[in-house]
Formats: C-alpha cells, structure tokens, sequence
C-alpha cells in the first residue's frame, strides 16, 4: 500500500481535528435547521421510549382472570353481553390485542415479568379455541364477535412464531391452534359475497354485507398464515378482496359495508377514515391499491380527525352525523401507524410525527389511553396505542402472493 506524501498527511490530519460542523459546507441556516431537527428526534424518541414503558407496566397491571391460566386476560369491553358476560371473543380478541403490545414493545426478550404475563395469553387463547360459544357453527344470533377472536388470536400466535418467542413447550400447541383459527376464519366468512362482519340478520340464510372494518384484519392474518406455511383457501382471500373493493367508492371512503355488487354508506370521508387506511393497506399488499391512495387515505384520516375525536369516550355507539362509533377510535390509529410504513421512507417521518402528536394528545393522566366509557377497554386502548407508536420498528406486514396467481 502507498503511503500518502508528507504534506498530504499533515492535512488529512488537520481536518480530523476540525469539529463536524466547521467541515459542513452547507449554509449555517440549514446547519441550524439540521441540529433542530436532530434535536427534536432525539427528544421524541425519549417521549416515545417513556410512554411504550409505562404502557407495558400498566398493561401488565391490568391482566385479570381466575381459571385454568391464572391472570391471563385482557377482555375487550363494549356493551354487548352473551347471557350476562362479556362475549368470548372480546375476550380473545383482546386479550390477542394486549399480548401483541407486550410483544412488540422493546426489551421483551430480557423482560421475564412480561414473558410470563405472555405465557399465560398464549395458553388462555390456544385453550379458548374450544370454548362452545367460539364454535364456528351452530351460531344464530344477530350480533357476532367471534371473528374478531378468531382474527386477533390468529394474529397473535403467528407473531410468536414470528418472533420466535412461543413459550417453551407450547410450539405444536401453538400450531394445531393456528390451524384451528384458521379454518374458523374461513367458516364464519360471508357465504356468497366473501369478506366478514360482526354483526348480522340471525340465522345463515340471511348473511350480512361484508365490513371493511372487519374484512381487512381478517385478510391481514390470513396473509401471514399464508407466509407462515399454512395453508390458507386462496378463493375465500379472493373474495374477501373483492369485497373490500366493492366498499372503495369514487371519492375513496370506504362504505361501512357492501353486499354484492352495489355499497351501502350512511357517512362520508369523515366516517369512515379508520376503514380507509386499513382497506388501503389491505389491497396494497395484494396488488390491489397503491401509494397514492394509501397516502390520500392518510391526508383524510389528519383531515378529519376531529370527527373520531368528538366521539372518544361518548356513550352510544353509531352517532350522527358520521355514524362514528367511539370504538373506532384507536383503530383508525393503529392502521393509520401501518399505512405510513407503507409510504416511501423519506415521507414516514412527517406523518409518524403528526400521528405521534395526536395520540400523545389524547393520553390519560396515568399514561393510558382509553376510547370507551369502560375503565376496563383501558387495556385495548393502551395496547393498540402502544402498537401504533412501535409501528416504525416492526417486521414489515405479509403481502399476499398476487403475482403468482
């Protein structure tokens, strides 16, 4: 190897001396502006640090339960009872939702409290998958949340696999559990239009439109499945596409369902921008949307953001004049965090900024974040808040294998 003259040395040298900045030649206002920006990063990634943590302690404080698993819950409370009680799949889809947060949060692996609080999730969810009232048949009522456990569950325990933390002896479990959500997924889908629902006429033979508000999660899990190995009925993904897209109208909101080829909205824009980002989201990784709709569904979502927050922690559910459901709320939140990761790199901080902003916003007291009248939704609020701000950090989603078909 040459070595450099003498005189050329002596310069390398000096410049290693000259502090960073006097070595920028770019104009001192943009220096300036630079060292801002850098400044303002670091302080929010202290806030947002600061708030994961005190999310992940508050959701371990609120696990509850007293059968099989000991405190293994985190139930979803709403106002609908099945015979008394908080329906099953509130409480799987739940508990689904709080365990996801505490997995996803930084320093799981060497956070033992937490790995047992999601432990004893795991075995509560794999367990619950025989519980009667989470049955894929024999269902008749007219409100139906089981698809909702079905969905969250088969999330959650692909994420363990994911992340290769499936708690020690529970790895075939885990996966004949899989299967299992799996196959009830695509039973409880909509019987000649696809997609799913959670509410409907009773009985089968008068099944509901399909929900884009249900409809994208639904496909989302069955996406990772689908990634994971498993096998997953390409036909019923197909058909749940369709219906999202039979939902997309001409100004891009989402109608709250469609049945065949015709959609019903009651609301515009304003109603439906929580249904926007997923939908979007949903068709991108299928081939179906893109990045210019994935970001006007987001400039909506920031535009009309006011419409969700007059209905946060307000009793009633559908309530003019958008028909916003104060349960919508942290959803619209959390698939708005995963469409902006959706968007080229260098637009995300923009948006992960104004997202960040609007739910430090609306954070409670005790650092929680709540959309509902119950103290007990506290758990889905704070879990899917949490979800939202580690978003930037997480294994980007399954896409489905379009190109192949």
């Amino acid at each position: 190897m040459r070595s450099l003259p003498t005189a050329a040395l002596v310069v390398v040298l000096a410049s290693l001396s000259i502090p960073a900045e006097a070595q920028d030649a770019s104009p001192p206002g943009r220096r300036a502006a630079r060292r801002e920006a850098e400044t303002k990063a670091s302080e929010d990634a202290v806030q947002r640090n600061a708030a994961l943590a005190k999310g992940v302690e508050l959701l371990l404080s609120m696990q509850e339960g007293d059968g099989a698993d000991g405190k293994a819950e985190w139930p979803y409370e709403g106002v609908y009872r099945v015979r008394g009680s908080i329906p099953v799949g509130y409480r799987v889809g739940g508990t689904s939702i709080c365990a996801m947060a505490l997995l996803e949060a930084p320093g799981y692996d060497t956070d033992e409290p937490r790995r047992e609080a999601v432990r004893r999730a795991a075995a509560f969810v794999c367990r619950a998958a025989d519980d009667p009232l989470m049955s894929a048949t024999d269902y008749d009522g007219g409100y139906d949340v089981r698809c909702w456990g079905y969905c969250y569950a088969l999330q959650f325990l692909l994420d363990l696999r994911t992340a290769k933390a499936v708690p020690e002896g529970m790895s075939e479990e885990v996966d004949r559990r899989v299967r299992q959500y799996i196959g009830a997924l695509q039973q409880v889908e909509i019987p000649q239009v696809g997609g799913w629902n959670y509410a409907r006429p009773p009985g089968r033979e008068s099944p509901a439109p399909a929900s884009p508000f249900v409809t994208a999660p639904c496909l989302r899990a069955l996406f990772e499945a689908k990634a994971q190995g498993f096998d997953v009925d390409a036909a019923a993904v197909q058909r749940g596409l369709d219906a999202l897209e039979r939902c997309r109208t001409a100004s891009g909101a989402f109608a709250y369902a469609a049945r065949g080829n015709a959609s019903r909205s009651t609301d515009g824009t304003p109603g439906a921008i929580g249904r926007m980002v997923a939908a979007e989201v949903t068709l991108a990784l299928a081939g179906r949307s893109d990045i210019p709709r994935i970001r006007g569904a987001l400039d909506a979502f920031l535009a009309h953001w006011d419409q969700l927050e007059k209905r946060r922690q307000q009793p009633g559910t559908h309530v003019g004049p958008f028909a916003v459901a104060p349960y919508y709320f942290f959803y619209a939140h959390l698939y708005a965090a995963e469409a902006i990761e959706q968007l080229p790199a260098h637009e995300r901080p923009y948006y992960r900024d104004r997202l960040a902003a609007l739910l430090f916003k609306v954070r409670e007291a005790n650092g929680s974040w709540n959309d509902r009248v119950f103290p007990r939704s506290a758990n889905f609020g704070t879990a899917t808040a949490l979800l939202a701000l580690s978003a930037p950090n997480r294994r980007p989603p399954a896409g489905w294998p379009h190109a192949q078909e």
